[in-house]
């Protein structure tokens, strides 16, 4: 049995749709910054997600792109979603795009396009030029975005069935920096797959994503870099898992006065209050 299979508390009810390929794991995990190439394949098993990121222009550079490399990832039986990242034009993504294509031969692509070198914002100009490019030629474009709502619009209008708003910046482990945008793009989307991609440093900030109703998460700094990454992936596994299993329960709404859990008038405390001030406290 494939370790797909094997989801850490995985709801039977329902699978997470992206472009046709259906998942059951609600988490997305990076294959960057690990130990060893060993702990990357035993973090991903452990956390039982099904899509995993390679980023071509990262691990080009540092000699990773090879058939080891290749052999270790087709092992872990996953979905391969091949990223943009480093690249800060439309051109440079889109012949990224293209090379990963033929490389991991997917026409899935995590579409990146960098604006900021300090923020690692996404450029939203470039991101909507080259996701209306690569729509066009067939690929099947996960744009990595901000909580713009007109930015989305035109993602969707060029193609793009999903849509991965950042949580906060690259590698901050800030969490949802924006919570009320976040609710917002999830509210005028609701019959597409939204991902809260970035910035998400604990399995508690997962879980807030999952409650607002988010398809899924992606992280990679958080578990990569973790004492045990391991066993963080797994402690992320089971807080989206949580996470959505509130949602789809109904979680309740928040107050701003209390309301009592159990009916208080009428029972023997009040009687027995009455009764000694009727005595003074004597009885």
């Amino acid at each position: 049995m494939n370790h797909i299979d094997k989801i850490p508390g995985a709801a039977a009810e329902e699978l997470l749709g992206f472009y046709g390929q259906e998942v059951r794991s609600r988490m997305l995990l990076g294959t960057a910054l690990y130990p060893s190439p060993q702990v990357m394949a035993d973090a991903v098993k452990a956390s039982g997600c099904q899509i995993v990121t390679v980023s071509l222009r990262r691990e080009t550079a540092r000699g990773k792109i090879g058939a080891r490399f290749l052999e270790l990832i087709n092992a872990l039986g996953v979905h391969v979603l091949p990223n943009t990242a480093g690249c800060r034009t439309a051109k440079e993504a889109i012949t990224t795009a293209q090379m990963a294509r033929e490389l991991f031969e997917t026409p899935w692509i995590k579409l990146e396009v960098i604006a900021n070198d300090d923020t690692l914002q996404p450029d939203l100009f470039g991101l909507v030029e080259a996701a209306e490019v690569l729509g066009r030629d067939g690929f099947q474009v996960f744009p990595y975005t901000t909580e713009d709502l007109g930015a989305a619009d035109r993602l969707v209008n060029a193609g793009c069935q999903v849509l991965m708003p950042w949580g906060a910046p690259i590698g901050t482990g800030r969490g949802l920096a924006n919570p009320y945008a976040l609710r917002t793009m999830r509210n005028y989307f609701p019959g597409i797959p939204l991902v809260v991609d970035a910035g998400i440093g604990a399995p508690s900030h997962a879980a807030q994503a999952m409650e607002m109703g988010y398809d899924a998460v992606l992280l990679n700094t958080a578990v990569a870099k973790a004492a045990d990454p391991i066993r963080m992936a797994t402690a992320f596994a089971q807080a989206i898992e949580a996470g959505r299993t509130a949602f789809t329960s109904g979680l309740m709404e928040s107050r701003d006065m209390a309301a009592p859990s159990t009916p208080v008038a009428g029972t023997p405390f009040f009687e027995f209050g009455s009764a000694m001030r009727a005595d003074g406290g004597k009885s």
